[in-house]
This record gives C-alpha cells, structure tokens and sequence, in this order.
C-alpha cells in the first residue's frame, strides 16, 4: 500500500510563519493547520535558516 502526500500550500506556509513568529510551538501549528507535528518539523527544517 502506498501513502499519498499532499504538499503544503503557499498559504500554509505563510501561516506557518506567521504563527513561528508570535511563538506557538510546532504541535500548536500543527494542530492550527491541520497536518501532523512532523509535517511541521521537516517545513522548518527545510525552509528556515540555521540560528547561530
């Protein structure tokens, strides 16, 4: 059986942003969005920049 993955729309990714900023951890995004925690992890690990 094969799994079937949707990609994040622009706007999810604009909201996932947005709520990074006003500092909702990743579970609270998650659940906002409506995509599992994980979902949230590889975004912000893929598309923002390393601190330090």
């Amino acid at each position: 059986m094969t799994k079937k993955y949707n990609q994040l729309t622009l706007a999810q990714r604009y909201k996932i942003e947005a709520l990074i900023k006003v500092g909702k951890s990743q579970s609270e995004i998650a659940q906002i969005i409506g995509v599992h925690k994980s979902t949230i992890h590889r975004e912000l690990k893929r598309n923002i920049p390393a601190r330090g």
